[in-house]
């Protein structure tokens, strides 16, 4: 492979942006096993996942085990698990999204400043997506916050720690507010008939709770917290259990058993899905040492929020160099669609990009999967700011996610799925989302409605 060192097997791939590059050896799976011991947690529904229900595979996110595949390969393996989720209804066990709670009387204040978006704007019962950012304008985490009352906030955490950072924040700065992990579990139900079977769960008072909107409700004799979110791009909704470590399993059985009298089952949680819809999953398509700008989380960016948060002044002169036309990074994360026979399962390394010019490698895919409804491969990952800006006039911000680019790349996937061994495939730059979300993000709905606003001027 062109660029590729002969003597050690890495990549020569030079990554300004960062300073702990990626590991882009491309090593594959070596078959290694899952050591189950006691330095890792079991969440509460780990008995009901891996024992009862025979999950085959586990990662560790969060420091707890993981499900990462229900179905075997030999039934289909995390393509019949898509289908379950965009023609019927699936049960996640996502417990490891671990609950960080911030109460007290400054509660809000520590909130908004830690996080780049608004939280004075969040109702009570209510959530939002949000990030926290160190002061270089990194990506720390992007969790679902909470605004559970006036005065308490959960940070349903993506896969990094945070409890720490948030305890560390506070020293010195003394906002009175207590800050620790509860003992709530979440489990999420996605897909066309979610909303079924929450009715046939909880009530029909669920089909009232908006997007990101927050209910309390009870399930088999057990106090949860149920919200309309998910990490899908499907209809979906998340169920909380209190006090977990008691309740998990009185609350999973009848959902569980829900979910199959709707034609559903327990798969694991759907990136082949969330890859279409263009959401995000940090550490692997985002880290500290990236910034929002990168990665199509600008909007998260305002530029109209009066408080101070942490990493404020980095990003609003990243921000200021891109409206000037100044990219300041050296790569930016892009939709990609490519050839190769389909990738039906999660790829074991960061596969490269070249240029179809020069053959030198120039970028990485983050996140790859085959989409059947679009009937192509289609992937997230970094290539050359530089590159995109030579093929077209829109600034690198946001709107770059919304054009179809005339231009080409090459990707170097295992022979597995090459169409010749050894040869890397055809890929273009593509739109971003993939396939757009039964519940939009705020990005996609801005972009819905310049869309509208065109198509009426065109009229």
């Amino acid at each position: 492979m062109s660029g590729t060192n002969d003597q050690t097997g890495f990549p020569d791939l030079d990554q300004p942006d960062r300073t702990v590059p990626r590991n882009l050896r491309q090593t594959g799976d070596p078959g290694i096993e899952m050591l189950v011991s006691t330095r890792v947690r079991k969440s509460p529904f780990f008995h009901k996942s891996f024992n009862e229900e025979g999950a085959w595979r586990a990662t560790v996110y969060n420091r707890i085990y993981h499900p990462r595949g229900l179905v075997e390969p030999e039934d289909g393996g995390a393509m019949a698990e898509y289908e379950a989720l965009t023609e019927a209804v699936t049960l996640w066990d996502v417990a490891v999204e671990r609950q960080i709670r911030v109460k007290g009387p400054d509660a809000e204040a520590l909130t908004d400043y830690v996080i780049t978006r608004d939280a004075t704007g969040i109702e009570p019962m209510h959530g939002k997506y949000v990030i926290l950012c160190n002061e270089d304008g990194g990506i720390l985490n992007d969790p679902v916050l909470l605004r559970v009352a006036e005065d308490e906030f959960w940070f349903s955490i993506s896969d990094s720690t945070l409890m720490q950072w948030l305890q560390g924040v506070n020293v010195g700065m003394e906002f009175d507010v207590e800050i620790d992990e509860i003992d709530v579990a979440p489990m999420q139900i996605q897909g066309p008939r979610s909303e079924d079977v929450m009715i046939d769960v909880v009530g029909e008072s669920v089909s009232d709770i908006p997007y990101y909107g927050l209910m309390e409700a009870e399930i088999n004799g057990c106090n949860v917290l149920v919200s309309q979110t998910g990490f899908s791009g499907e209809k979906g909704f998340e169920i909380y259990v209190r006090g977990a470590t008691e309740n998990a399993e009185a609350v999973w059985d009848p959902v569980l058993e829900t979910v199959k009298d709707h034609g559903g089952r327990q798969i694991a949680p759907g990136h082949h899905r969330r890859i279409a819809a263009g959401i995000l999953s940090w550490g692997q398509d985002m880290d500290h040492e990236t910034s929002p700008f990168q990665v199509n989380l600008g909007y998260q960016v305002p530029d109209d929020k009066e408080g101070d948060y942490i990493g404020k002044e980095a990003l609003e002169r990243q921000r200021e160099r891109i409206e000037n036309g100044e990219y300041p990074f050296a790569y930016k994360l892009m939709g990609l669609k490519f050839a190769g026979e389909p990738v039906r399962d999660y790829a074991p390394d960061f596969w490269l990009v070249s240029d179809p010019d020069t053959e030198e490698l120039c970028g990485y895919l983050t996140s790859p999967w085959y989409n059947p409804d679009l009937e192509t491969n289609i992937g997230l990952g970094f290539v050359p700011a530089e590159t995109l800006q030579e093929a077209t006039d829109t600034p690198l911000d946001d709107r770059i996610y919304n054009e179809d680019l005339d231009l080409e790349f090459r990707v170097h996937l295992p022979d597995e799925y090459a169409e010749e061994a050894g040869e890397p495939v055809f890929a273009t730059v593509a739109e971003v989302p993939f396939k757009e979300s039964v519940n939009p993000s705020a990005r996609e709905q801005a972009k819905l409605g310049a869309r509208r606003e065109a198509e009426a001027n065109e009229d």
